[in-house]
């Protein structure tokens, strides 16, 4: 397998024109077998409640009748099973979790469409793509502004994008590149699946469900077809100043050298976006004055200094370094540190009781995965501030066990120490 998708990639690299019409047969009982492999045994399961555990009990006999329905054009993914997380205090996301077999399809199926598209992509997307992450996005935009020419940033945000894609738009994206009817038969099968909650079937009409194994790249595909092509072979060719894009997913900012740039392309923005059934949440996009020049700008509109921005969960602001020259600085944004304490207090008041190794243990494991993300040059502060209030949360819910309190302060900051809780620590440089 490994060995035809490099095959299929180079032939993708070579000939950007190229449509593959004989890629269906791909997606086998090698390829099933694979990707079986590598499911999560943790992860949620869809209708059918099947666990990877479950499936491969009789692993051969399930993926031999998989192949079969492929083979016969007889296969239909099931519905999604609808479940919710949190997205912010006020609000709660969509998640669409399919059914095991249907992961399995998928899993296969992003493998032959990612060698093709990620040919095609350019290098201004980041977002669940190979060898790339959210803090290879964030050292693009601070290098963008820092050694650029930039002075404004255009920081936009998509209203619900992954339920608003349009299933025709995104059909008529792939043909560009695919031409075997078996693929575009699957993938439109898979769009139309539907979504079930409590029991009840809701058929899918727009958008492709999070949650879902292909999802990612589909949303890439469509939005390298609406936005990033666009703006770097038009936008960026009537801009007579320094233009730039970095995108994550559906997030992403765009940068400019002179202001009336910046709002001709907001409003080119919102005709290019309506096109494809896509809105601009205008109350969460903004134009600012960003960039070493911003500083003056902002005492020139009366501001004591530079607004900021959001981007991947951090708040961009202007600064200066020690020696004096321009820098950007980041921090934890305000939205994110107050989800993430909440978070933290949830889990802590619910697992008190836990026995004291399997509790640290998770705890630890939780700050960790705190610092490895949030880890980012200049935002000490915001994570020993976090640190802080998990010590203060584990002394306040820890002594609620019982009526009897278990601590006294000194007593539960001695025992810190044997704690061994990770202490924060910056693990990303915004520079290398």
């Amino acid at each position: 397998m490994a060995t035809q998708l490099s095959r299929i990639a180079e032939m993708a690299k070579t000939d950007p024109t190229l449509k593959f019409t004989s890629i269906g047969h791909l997606i086998n009982e090698q390829t099933l077998m694979e990707s079986h492999e590598m499911m999560d045994p943790n992860k949620a399961t869809g209708v059918d409640r099947v666990t990877k555990e479950m499936y491969g009990k009789d692993l051969e006999t399930n993926i031999g009748k998989l192949v079969e329905r492929l083979k016969r054009k007889s296969y239909r993914p099931q519905p999604a099973r609808r479940t919710y997380i949190p997205k912010d205090e006020k609000s709660m996301r969509p998640l669409g979790i399919p059914a095991y077999e249907d992961k399995l399809v998928q899993h296969a199926l992003k493998q032959v469409l990612e060698a093709i598209y990620e040919q095609d992509f350019l290098d201004v997307s980041y977002g669940f793509r190979p060898n790339r992450s959210m803090h290879d996005a964030l050292k693009r935009l601070n290098a963008t502004i820092e050694k650029g020419k930039i002075s404004y940033v255009v920081d936009a945000d998509i209203k619900g994008f992954f339920n608003h894609v349009d299933h025709e738009w995104l059909m008529k994206f792939l043909e560009l590149r695919i031409g075997d009817p078996n693929i575009l038969r699957l993938v439109r099968r898979m769009l139309k699946a539907g979504i079930s909650e409590n029991g009840t079937f809701e058929p899918t009409e727009e958008g492709t469900p999070q949650g879902s194994v292909v999802s990612p790249l589909l949303a890439n595909v469509y939005l390298h077809y609406a936005l990033d092509t666009w703006f770097v072979k038009a936008v960026k060719e009537w801009c007579r100043g320094q233009a730039e894009i970095i995108r994550f997913a559906d997030d992403f900012v765009c940068c400019f050298q002179y202001r009336d740039e910046a709002e001709q392309f907001y409003t080119a923005l919102i005709q290019r976006l309506g096109k494809f059934n896509l809105n601009v949440a205008e109350e969460k996009t903004k134009i600012i004055a960003f960039g070493r020049y911003a500083e003056g700008q902002s005492k020139r509109d009366g501001r004591k200094k530079p607004e900021t921005f959001d981007f991947l969960g951090f708040t961009h602001y202007c600064s200066k370094s020690r020696t004096g020259n321009f820098r950007v600085k980041r921090q934890t944004s305000k939205k994110k540190f107050k989800q993430k304490v909440k978070a933290m207090k949830t889990w802590i008041k619910d697992n008190r009781h836990m026995e004291q190794e399997e509790f640290l243990k998770i705890l630890r494991a939780k700050l960790m995965g705190h610092y490895k993300y949030y880890g980012i040059t200049d935002n000490s502060r915001k994570m020993w501030l976090f640190y802080y209030k998990t010590i203060n949360l584990m002394f306040k819910w820890l002594n609620r066990r019982s009526q009897r309190q278990s601590f006294t302060k000194e007593k539960f900051f001695n025992l810190l120490g044997v704690f061994r809780l990770p202490k924060p620590r910056i693990t990303i440089n915004i520079y290398t």
